[in-house]
């Protein structure tokens, strides 16, 4: 039979740095032989000196550990996959089979590993709004295996949410969002711990929140959140993934401490009433889908430390073209929070500001009241 071999990073050097190699055999004993033969190297980082499976090496067919099948004696059957797995250093605990079988995908890619899942695990992932952006992204999440959620939301479920906030069922309309979304995502992954914040973000909040995370996913629908979110992940030198959308269209960026921020980007909000909100105007109940993606896909690159994020990129999605387009961002030294000389340096009245006071008036005003 004919098998694909899974070899971890640690063994790849016995293989010419090959992830993924072919052996043939009728169980996972003749298999490994085979592998021994054509890697010779292979043979002392998997077998002890009486020639038995070591003890820091497991084994798994198809994601199963052989432990639970019938040890090196598993058939093997063609197109079959054989994943070698071995004890890693560092104080992590043991994986179970369940987590090697939920996160059986992401183990084998070369660029993930057990090492990357890891990362996932441990991860602390803030999403601020469990609406239409936070659904997609919680729950892809999730499903990634990022440890631990936050979710901030002091919305109820109302029956028009449902036509695009997946987090949601009928029967949760009139229950507190964080509710139902935990819900939701304790359903899809148990080991996710989920932190409900049952209240808006504030300018008297968010620092205290927002610190106990390491990535904050901006998914709100108001411009003073949205503001306070920017200013308070500045403050904090927390990465932000934003997201925003409006009837088929929808934009994404990320922000990184020292590069830039929402304000270099747009230095005040329109006047009120010129840019109206989902409720106001109306939007494609897909859309949030596909702009959620994006902000989960983004979160997970920067804790993995994969590829090249959206910083320093604005990413524009138009539904009805079916078309993105990317527009270079740059950090601009005069703005007033991330800039080379700040004037705001602590939280502020943020509807105040979105309803047309600048940035500097409201800077005299923090201080003159201080």
């Amino acid at each position: 039979m004919s098998v694909t071999v899974y070899i971890p990073g640690p063994f790849r050097s016995a293989t010419g740095n090959q992830a993924k190699v072919e052996s043939i055999g009728n169980s996972v004993e003749e298999v490994l032989k085979e592998l021994s033969r054509k890697y010779p190297g292979i043979k002392s980082l998997v077998y002890d000196v009486s020639g038995e499976l070591a003890d820091h090496v497991a084994v798994f067919v198809n994601s199963r550990d052989i432990g639970t099948l019938k040890g090196k004696n598993t058939a093997v059957s063609d197109g079959d996959e054989v994943s070698i797995i071995p004890a890693m250093s560092g104080g992590a605990p043991t994986w179970t089979e369940d987590q090697i079988l939920r996160y059986s995908r992401h183990i084998v890619m070369p660029q993930v590993g057990g090492k990357g899942q890891r990362k996932l695990l441990n991860a602390r992932v803030l999403l601020i709004g469990a609406g239409g952006l936070g659904s997609p992204t919680a729950m892809y999440l999730a499903a990634a295996g990022v440890g631990t959620l936050g979710l901030i939301d002091a919305d109820v479920v109302d029956l028009s949410n449902l036509q695009r906030q997946l987090l949601h069922d009928t029967d949760d309309v009139g229950r507190p969002k964080v509710d139902s979304g935990a819900e939701r995502i304790h359903d899809l992954n148990p080991e996710v711990n989920v932190v409900k914040h049952y209240t808006l973000l504030t300018s008297e909040n968010a620092l205290d929140i927002i610190k106990d995370y390491d990535i904050v996913i901006n998914g709100c629908d108001n411009f003073p959140t949205r503001y306070l979110a920017n200013d308070a992940c500045v403050f904090l030198n927390k990465p932000l993934v934003d997201g925003s959308i409006l009837f088929f269209e929808g934009q994404a960026s990320v922000f990184m401490p020292g590069q830039g921020c929402y304000r270099c980007l747009y230095p005040a909000p329109p006047p009120p009433g010129m840019v109206p909100s989902c409720a106001e105007g109306g939007v494609l109940g897909v859309l949030p889908g596909i702009v959620g993606c994006i902000q989960a896909i983004e979160a997970i690159k920067l804790i993995l430390g994969l590829g090249e994020s959206l910083a320093g990129r604005l990413l524009l999605f138009d539904a009805l073209k079916m078309e993105f387009r990317q527009m270079r961002l740059r950090r601009d030294p005069e703005c007033p929070v991330c800039g080379d000389h700040p004037t705001i340096r602590e939280l502020i009245d943020y509807e105040a500001f979105c309803m047309g006071i600048s940035p500097e008036a409201e800077a005299r005003a923090v201080a003159a009241s201080t």
